[in-house]
């Protein structure tokens, strides 16, 4: 079967933060809930926003614009051991997307304040979903060497520059 080895998304909207640089950026929202956002949507997308100010969480799906290329093993944020690619987080993919699972503040027309940013100001918005408990948390879920690491570590991990 010979398929498409390319995929075109469209842009709906730009992500605004206060972080200029990848320097010093938390490495998830869980440690950035200080750090406050505007996710700004494209406005002929403004209506489809209808009803999400009922959610108190969005999960954000973005495109990590200023990252260059990846390796197939890295050494993550969160330990000194090389793993592969895809048992990480790092923003250095074959497809650079990233995922965040952010705090909605308010809603006011095409724009959306949240709190918990670890993206770059300006990044480009692919998509966004609303946070469903039921279907989004999974307690019996197993973490791999992610398990081994403590909540405090996790919560105060700030970037570097090994993924510019």
């Amino acid at each position: 079967m010979k398929t498409d080895k390319s995929v075109e998304f469209k842009i709906i909207g730009t992500i605004h933060t206060p972080h200029t640089t990848i320097e010093n950026i938390p490495i998830q929202p869980v440690g950035g809930k200080e750090y406050r956002g505007v996710i700004e949507i494209l406005p002929e997308l403004t209506d489809a926003l209808q009803d999400l100010d009922g959610f108190s969480h969005i999960i954000l799906l973005f495109h990590f614009h200023k990252t260059k290329g990846y390796k197939l093993k890295v050494k993550p944020f969160m330990d000194d051991a090389e793993h592969g690619l895809f048992a990480t987080r790092t923003p250095k993919r074959p497809s650079p997307i990233g995922l965040s699972t952010v705090k909605i503040l308010k809603i006011e027309g095409n724009k959306i304040y949240f709190e918990g940013a670890d993206m770059l100001d300006g990044t480009p918005l692919i998509d966004l979903k609303p946070f469903y408990t039921k279907f989004d948390n999974r307690p019996d879920a197993i973490c791999g060497w992610l398990d081994k690491k403590d909540e405090k570590v996790v919560r105060n991990m700030r970037s570097d520059d090994r993924f510019k």
